[in-house]
């Protein structure tokens, strides 16, 4: 059975940082495409970065300059580094895996992410 766990969320004031990592159990990530998305209230859920199985990077523009994506195969682990965060941040965020390949795909339950003063 395949689980994705994200941790780190919170509540920090504008300015600040956080990092969210997202283990997985079950399978090796190493062939996958691992991505981070988030939703917030009564808005659909948003791909924020995404990191290939070569360690290739994307970013929505809003976060582009401000957020890291990472991926650490050996611990079978991403991160999403966020700095400087604002209030538009707020939301919860899902980590996913995805492989075209084997045609999985796997989500995380969230972690629930808050800037305000």
């Amino acid at each position: 059975q395949v689980q994705l766990v994200e941790s780190g969320g919170g509540l920090v004031q504008p300015g600040g940082s956080l990092r969210l990592s997202c283990v997985t159990s079950g399978t090796s990530i190493s062939g996958y495409d691992m991505l981070w998305y988030r939703q917030a209230p009564g808005k659909q859920r948003e791909l924020v970065a995404s990191i290939t199985s070569n360690g290739l990077t994307t970013y929505v523009t809003s976060v582009k300059g401000r957020f890291t994506i990472s991926r650490d195969n050996a611990l079978n682990t991403v991160y999403l580094q966020m700095n400087s965060l604002k209030p538009e941040d707020t939301a919860v965020y899902y980590c996913n895996a995805n492989s075209r390949r084997l045609k999985r795909n796997y989500w995380g339950q969230g972690t629930q992410v808050t800037v305000s003063s």
